[in-house]
């Protein structure tokens, strides 16, 4: 006979009506100490970023570095071919002419950065991500149409299960489920 195991809980999600009520239970959970905590919505909320403690991110950095990868990658490209690789003299201007180097190492710049930016993105976004817990949930579907949804994470510190339970239901959701993994 086979042994029934108990799933795994990745946390306690709390759906929520309105963006203000999700804004506020965020702001809640993490003045009570939560710091792993997440809000689902069907649009952007700015308020909601702030609200759970996102803190800067490191996409113009990487955005940043991309375009110095690009432009040294530009120049030297350029570099090598003219200087190096087929040196000819084009009306009488030295092999390294970097005025003429100009429009491509910009436009390299540019590409380099526009490649780090969506890279970049992807990576910290963790996407492409065909499957989340969360997607496990009941009424999870909704949070694309008309609903807005906090998770708890069984991974934060503070996270008691009956706690975090208590704790979300005091917070006038429509319902509050448990998510499996």
């Amino acid at each position: 006979m086979k042994e029934r195991t108990t799933p795994k809980l990745y946390g306690v999600m709390a759906q929520f009506d309105n963006p203000s009520q999700l804004v506020a239970a965020a702001r809640s959970a993490y003045a009570a100490g939560y710091r792993q905590i997440n809000g689902y919505s069907p649009f952007p909320i700015e308020e909601l970023d702030e609200a759970i403690g996102f803190k800067h991110t490191t996409l113009p950095l990487i955005v940043f570095a991309g375009g110095v990868l690009g432009a040294l990658g530009g120049f030297f490209m350029q570099y090598w071919m003219e200087v190096v690789d087929y040196p000819i003299i084009v009306g009488g201007k030295p092999f390294n002419s970097w005025p003429a180097f100009i429009p491509i190492t910009f436009e390299c710049t540019v590409l380099g950065a526009a490649f780090a930016a969506v890279f970049g993105m992807l990576a910290l976004n963790k996407l492409p991500q065909p499957y989340h817990p969360v997607f496990n949930a009941p009424s999870f579907a909704l949070a694309t149409r008309d609903s807005f949804f906090l998770v708890i994470e069984a991974k934060d510190a503070k996270f008691d299960h009956d706690e975090a339970v208590r704790f979300l239901k005091n917070l006038d959701p429509r319902e509050v489920v448990d998510v499996e993994l």
